[in-house]
C-alpha cells in the first residue's frame, strides 16, 4: 500500500494544504497499514480503491479522534468487518459497550 498517496488523500480529506503535520499524518497512515496487515491479517491491495478509501477514512478518523475516547465509528466497523470477510476472516468481537 502506497502510504504517499494515503497521505494525500487523508490531507484532501481533512483540507490541509500545508505539510505542516505529514510528519505525523504519515505515521498514522503506516500505522493503519500496518494494523489491518498485521493484526487484522488483511492483505491489502493498492490497485483496489476500496482497500485504499478505507486505509484513508481510517486514518483520517484516527488523526480527528486523537484526544478523545470511545469505539471506532459504525459506518468503519462495517467497512472492516467486510473486509475481514471478503478475505475469509472471522469477523472481530464488538468492542464492550456496543450495540450488537
Amino acid at each position: 500500500m502506497d502510504i504517499t498517496v494515503i497521505l494525500g488523500l487523508v490531507k484532501e480529506r481533512l483540507g490541509i494544504r500545508t505539510a505542516v503535520r505529514d510528519q505525523y499524518l504519515e505515521v498514522i497512515a503506516k500505522s493503519v497499514v500496518t494494523e489491518l496487515e498485521d493484526e487484522k491479517g488483511l492483505v491489502l491491495d493498492a490497485a483496489n480503491s476500496y482497500h485504499l478509501m478505507f486505509c484513508v477514512d481510517y486514518a483520517a478518523w484516527r488523526y480527528q479522534s486523537r484526544d478523545e475516547s470511545g469505539a471506532m465509528p459504525r459506518n468503519l466497523q462495517f467497512r472492516l468487518h467486510n473486509l475481514m470477510i471478503h478475505a475469509g476472516k472471522p469477523a472481530p468481537e464488538p468492542s464492550a459497550g456496543a450495540p450488537p
